[in-house]
């Protein structure tokens, strides 16, 4: 618990010197004794103490005293009488003729004392009520600490300061400063008042919390008030027309200060309105229940409130178990504001819990994701870059808590669910929380790898994560092929456009023809060697080749040993998928082999039979090939039609001959 500000020890006691009150008592009495000649016959007890006064200045200035004394010289005060036996002491000095005992610090408690004993106009012109009232309206109320003070101060002094409006009026012109603080007329402000802007660029931290409240001390004294009267300065602020995005962070540093902060103690102590029989989670879920009241909700507090501030808070509802509807509460509200979350924001399943997979953290957490995702499913919202924003948080929570060798593959899949997999446009940090996954559990079997891996899909990891994933040993086979090929086709994707941008920026005016342009990879054009090198086909060559090419055109952008590690992981897959593309060959040719021997013995000599069962297969005047069957049936079919072209070919050029030998002379004939 940190130590009381200056502000706050200066409530405890005034500043102000103060003299022995009960030596100037006495010295009142005997003045007055002397001057009159009249002995104190009065006896007023208070508690312990007895105080033996003069019947005649009690009774003309408290009408309380009036109707006492005329029965009886011995009153009984009660033992709440307000402020108590200093108060008590004072008003009796006032009584006396002492004038100079008023200040902020005892104001309060003197007003609610002269009501009680009656010291109105009625019974003396310029009496103590009326005294109190004027110092309170001219001087307190006309000054922000002086304001803070007797509020304070009233804590101790309900239902009296109440009934007097006390509270009321103090609480009124705090508001009504706060406002003018923030507006400042005057242009007195050296900087801009505090909003919640800066707070939401990271996640949430108490301490750095504490730091930025620091800045205006204004705040950093309402937030030390007890909830009931911040309350009513946060109600009086909106109905003053201070902006939501001012009074919004007040409630959230009074919220830091007194609940996440926990200093439910130091409350308890300065509080005077909570019941100090309950215990704290009761106190705890009062405050909180107060404070969801006071924090707008909804599409309203996004721009306003940071969300790990939500998340602050109903972990500390966790840690107290208090009322299920106030986390449900934070959580749906926390839910609407998922995007905009940090991850370190997440409430983390604690230490000493036996598994992660039965904490109440992690219940929390996959509550508040199905409820995003059930309200997104009710907005009919299509794949948008919140849900992928959603995705990726809960993925690396995921990666953060699957270290649990206890949370096993049936409960890991169940929490990879919890978000749809159309909302993962990026791979990358489920590959992360799989790895994790793989590495606190490693004697799960091949089968449980690739059943838990399934949601991998290797076409959305980026470039270094599925070199990564390439070497990863503990990753199943399956994906590691399938990282194989996803990075053979960005390999060809890359060679192709390298050698598309090293034509055309090399290539002279005659590579920029149509030509050129046409034929983009003819080996007439002075265009170079080809990026696959040695002639051969990309598709051809082994992947282990075509990454050493990509390394000799990147050159330093990959590290030397992450190369050759990924090298040597490429060459020894390939060997064994070469292997077992043996083994497979192998096997084919002996089938083939049993198949032909098999045929050999099957066969007859030639003879009529053979000729027989041909023809039974090719019927007379049938020929049979490879691609289909032709008959001699089509073929005089196909022969007659090329004939009567033939012939109307002839006959039209033997009518153009005679045309041109007519044109010549009249004794020319057709051939």
């Amino acid at each position: 618990m940190e130590a009381a500000s200056p502000k706050d020890s200066s409530v405890a006691s005034s500043p102000f010197s103060s003299p022995n009150i009960s030596a100037l008592l006495k010295i009142k009495i005997l003045s007055w004794s002397q001057e009159t000649g009249l002995p104190a016959s009065v006896r007023v007890r208070l508690g312990d103490r007895i105080f033996c006064l003069h019947k005649f200045p009690l009774s003309s200035k408290s009408g309380y005293f009036n109707r006492k004394l005329n029965d009886s010289t011995e009153v009984e005060l009660p033992q709440d009488f307000p402020g108590g036996l200093g108060t008590f002491e004072k008003i009796t000095l006032l009584v006396y003729g002492s004038s100079t005992l008023i200040d902020p610090f005892n104001v309060a408690a003197l007003r609610c004392a002269a009501e009680f004993l009656e010291m109105t106009e009625e019974y003396c012109s310029g009496n103590l009520c009326e005294r109190f009232d004027l110092y309170l309206n001219q001087v307190v109320l006309q000054n922000w600490d002086d304001t803070l003070i007797v509020l304070q101060k009233c804590q101790t002094l309900v239902p009296w300061a109440e009934d007097l409006l006390i509270v009321s009026r103090c609480i009124e012109s705090l508001a009504f400063m706060a406002c003018m603080e923030i507006l400042d007329p005057e242009r007195r402000r050296d900087r801009p008042v505090l909003t919640l802007e800066a707070l939401a660029s990271s996640a949430w931290n108490c301490e750095s919390v504490k730091e930025f409240v620091s800045q205006d001390l204004w705040v950093k004294d309402l937030i030390t008030l007890p909830f009931g009267f911040f309350k009513r300065i946060i109600g009086s602020l909106r109905r003053q027309g201070m902006k939501e995005k001012y009074v919004s962070p007040m409630i959230v540093f009074y919220t830091n200060r007194w609940v996440i902060s926990a200093k439910m103690r130091q409350f308890c102590q300065n509080s005077g309105e909570i019941n100090c029989d309950t215990s704290a989670e009761d106190e705890v879920s009062t405050i909180l229940h107060g404070i969801l009241h006071l924090l707008p909700m909804g599409e309203k507090s996004s721009r306003i409130i940071p969300v790990g501030f939500y998340f602050a808070v109903l972990s500390k509802s966790l840690e107290l178990d208090l009322r299920s509807e106030i986390r449900s509460k934070l959580q749906d509200q926390i839910a609407s504001l998922l995007p905009l979350a940090h991850v370190d924001d997440f409430i983390l399943p604690k230490s000493s819990a036996e598994s992660v997979s039965f904490s109440i953290e992690l219940a929390t957490m996959e509550s508040i994701i199905s409820t995003y995702v059930s309200f997104d499913l009710d907005m009919n919202h299509t794949p948008s870059m919140s849900n992928s924003v959603v995705a990726e948080l809960w993925d690396v929570y995921l990666a953060n808590i699957v270290l649990d060798p206890k949370l096993g593959p049936k409960r890991f899949m169940e929490l990879i669910e919890a978000v749809p997999l159309s909302y993962r446009q990026s791979h990358d940090n489920l590959y992360r929380a799989l790895s994790t996954f793989l590495q606190a559990h490693p004697d799960a079997s091949q089968e449980e790898k690739t059943t838990v891996c399934k949601y991998l899909n290797c076409q959305k990891l980026s470039q270094e994560v599925c070199v990564e994933a390439v070497q990863n040993d503990l990753m199943p086979l399956r994906l590691i092929v399938q990282a194989l090929f996803i990075q053979q086709l960005n390999t060809h994707q890359a060679f192709k456009e390298c050698s598309d941008s090293f034509r055309y920026a090399h290539c002279g005016e005659l590579s920029r023809s149509l030509s050129s342009s046409r034929c983009p990879y003819s080996k007439s054009q002075n265009l170079g060697e080809s990026p696959y090198g040695e002639e051969a086909e990309p598709g051809r060559r082994p992947l282990s080749a075509l990454l050493q090419k990509d390394h000799a055109i990147q050159g330093s952008d990959m590290p030397e040993r992450e190369y050759e590690s990924t090298s040597f992981r490429i060459q020894t897959l390939e060997q064994e998928l070469m292997s077992l593309k043996r083994s497979l060959q192998c096997q084919n040719i002996s089938k083939r082999a049993e198949l032909t021997s098999n045929k050999v013995q099957n066969v007859k000599p030639f003879g009529l039979e053979n000729r027989s069962m041909s023809r039974r297969k090719n019927p007379l005047g049938q020929k049979t090939g490879c691609i289909g069957s032709v008959t001699f049936a089509t073929q005089r079919k196909y022969a007659s039609r090329l004939m009567k072209i033939f012939r109307r070919i002839t006959l039209i050029g033997s009518r153009k001959t005679r045309k041109k030998s007519g044109a010549t002379g009249p004794r020319t004939r057709p051939f």
